[in-house]
């Protein structure tokens, strides 16, 4: 099983929404920031990665671990990447999922 690298692509605030729907003073997602790394052994959520953001992303990090691909038929240019979003549908950040060479750790410290 290969590790998976994870890699904050995009963080947006949708204030039309927010403005609407959200109790006062919610602004973007204060958790990820543009740029923030992570890895993952294929199954365990990452050390300070927001569980509803991996609750989204779980099963690509897992096809991606265990060698699948092609996830969008040929949109996207790497048949080894994902890219996903969180499911906050005020604030959604997303994602960059990659499968690397890196032998998997059985167990990493959370």
């Amino acid at each position: 099983m290969k590790s998976c690298k994870i890699t904050v692509v995009g963080s947006y605030f949708l204030e039309d929404l927010a403005k609407e729907y959200a109790g006062p003073g919610l602004g973007p997602c204060e958790m990820h920031k543009v740029g923030q790394v992570f890895h993952s052994n294929g199954w365990q959520k990452p050390k300070g990665m927001c569980d509803n953001a991996w609750k989204s992303m779980m099963e690509y990090v897992m096809t991606l671990s265990h060698g699948g691909k092609n996830f969008y038929n040929g949109w996207i240019n790497d048949e080894k990447t994902a890219i996903v979003c969180c499911n906050d549908g005020l604030r959604p950040v997303s994602f960059k999922i990659e499968a690397t060479e890196a032998e998997a750790p059985v167990f990493v410290e959370s």
